[in-house]
């Protein structure tokens, strides 16, 4: 009888709502418990041989209404609350053939109804509640337009209330749910930023190491070994050699440093043997998930050392492209062309996939259109994309460089 409690999960209410709800709960049960009282009360008073009886079913309702009260956050299934809700109602019709006083007990019934069941079965139910409650009093004092139009009001109030209520209530579990949702959203963007400040600034430094410390190293090993041939003295060759054997001692290290700080791919033989190894393991994976789709790679124009911002950015975009192409595209063939066209470099990635609407594309949810643009213009560069529904996917990337 979880609905007994509120019709939301407290877990997740708004603070603000929350006095709301405690307050129509604690309402619900006061109502209850001193209709009851009432009812006795009067039986005591009227004195009609009655008493004992109604007193006995007015405690058992009690009981029962209790019982379901404390089994509420047990969250019990739905067939559980209606079996309750079946017992309470024929104590309280078994109380309404003894003293027409229980018609007074039909109002708290009604947001019962309302709260345990859907509002589809609990609508009708309270209708059937309603008819009840006037047959009871009619048996018992004759007709009287009060008899009908007290119910009649009291069925419409709470039926008003009840649904509204429930309304709010749903509308409160929406609210909620979209708040943690952009919570959750919002520290993932938080983790997203954190982690491409964090390659960012790798990057940087690596580019910065390179071009300065690793490059004054080199520029150092060259001048010892240059000086070492010009000198005659044994001891001073001796501790010029010594020098250049720890500038290329420390050389060798600063290397270290920059492969560890450039993206695992490129530690190695450059750009073009990274994309090679990138569309083997593409191949690998697509044959171990069972798809159709083979990737190939080849370049073209004469290779040049390229910046380590531009290869990192063109191994990033070839990675996500590939990725689309294996994993949505259904293409069979696709190949990557890098060129180097003087100065600047082109990566091409074309398929013979499924294609889509760019337009869409770009207009849509998607992050990897957008992020392969931006990734091109952050380094003055061009991303194009060429595609239509049924006719493959061609993907231009274009960006200015000086060699390096």
């Amino acid at each position: 009888m979880a609905v007994l409690e509120a019709p939301v999960d407290e877990r997740v209410q708004p603070s603000a709502l929350r006095p709301v709800f405690i307050a129509l709960r604690a309402g619900l049960h006061v109502l209850v418990v001193g209709l009851a009282l009432f009812v006795v009360v009067r039986a005591l008073l009227a004195d009609d041989g009655l008493e004992v009886p109604v007193t006995v079913l007015a405690i058992v309702f009690l009981a029962w209404y209790g019982a379901g009260v404390a089994a509420a956050h047990r969250h019990l299934p739905v067939w559980a609350r209606v079996l309750w809700l079946i017992g309470l109602l024929a104590l309280w019709a078994a109380l309404s053939v003894l003293t027409p006083d229980a018609a007074f007990l039909a109002f708290p019934l009604f947001f019962l109804e309302l709260h345990v069941l859907a509002a589809s079965i609990a609508v009708p139910l309270v209708i059937v509640t309603f008819a009840i409650s006037v047959a009871s009093t009619t048996m018992h004092l004759g007709f009287e337009p009060g008899s009908v139009l007290g119910p009649f009001i009291s069925a419409g109030v709470a039926i008003v209330i009840g649904l509204g209520y429930r309304a709010m209530a749903q509308e409160t579990r929406e609210r909620q749910a979209l708040i943690l949702d952009l919570m959750a959203t919002r520290e993932e963007l938080a983790a997203a930023s954190r982690e491409a400040g964090t390659k960012a600034e790798r990057e940087r430094l690596a580019r910065e190491i390179h071009d300065t410390v690793a490059q004054g190293l080199s520029s150092i090993q060259m001048l010892l070994h240059a000086a070492e041939r010009d000198v005659q003295d044994e001891r001073t060759r001796e501790r010029l050699e010594l020098a250049r054997e720890t500038a290329a001692e420390n050389l060798q290290e600063t290397r270290r440093f920059i492969r560890e700080l450039t993206p695992a791919p490129l530690d190695g033989r450059g750009l073009p043997a990274a994309l090679q190894r990138l569309v083997d393991a593409a191949n690998a994976q697509a044959e171990q998930s069972g798809a159709a789709v083979r990737a190939s790679f080849s370049t073209s124009g004469e290779p040049s050392p390229l910046p380590m911002a531009v290869e990192a950015t063109l191994l990033r975009i070839a990675q996500g492209s590939l990725a689309n192409v294996v994993g949505h595209a259904r293409a069979t063939h696709a190949e990557l062309t890098l060129s180097f066209l003087g100065d600047e470099v082109a990566l091409d990635v074309v398929d013979d996939g499924v294609g889509f609407d760019p337009r869409k594309a770009e207009a849509g949810d998607g992050f990897g259109l957008p992020a392969i643009r931006r990734r091109a213009e952050r380094l003055g560069g061009t991303a194009d994309v060429e595609s239509a529904p049924g006719e493959g996917t061609a993907v231009v990337v274009r960006i200015p460089v000086v060699p390096s």
